[in-house]
């Protein structure tokens, strides 16, 4: 399902064509999530799209920013 193809500077990307990737985009996907690394999409052999993973959200706390920012009175003023 899934194929390698090598470029010329050694880099190797995992690429897929356009209609195994319409028939099981979910797999993919999963793949993508498991392996944390992007597939690319061909058309006709060459690239033109990419699945990449989301990168996870850091939780920030409220009023981590209490006392740094200053609002000024006549903010929507001219």
């Amino acid at each position: 399902m899934i194929s390698y193809i090598f470029y010329r500077f050694g880099v190797s990307m995992k690429t897929i064509n356009m209609h195994d990737a319409k028939s099981t985009l979910s797999k993919i996907v999963e793949h993508v999530e498991r392996e944390n690394e992007e597939v690319f999409i061909a058309r006709r052999g060459v690239p033109c799209a990419r699945i990449v993973p989301v990168k996870k959200l850091v939780h920030r706390p409220k009023g981590l920013l209490k006392g740094k920012v200053k609002i000024k009175q006549d903010l929507d003023a001219n």
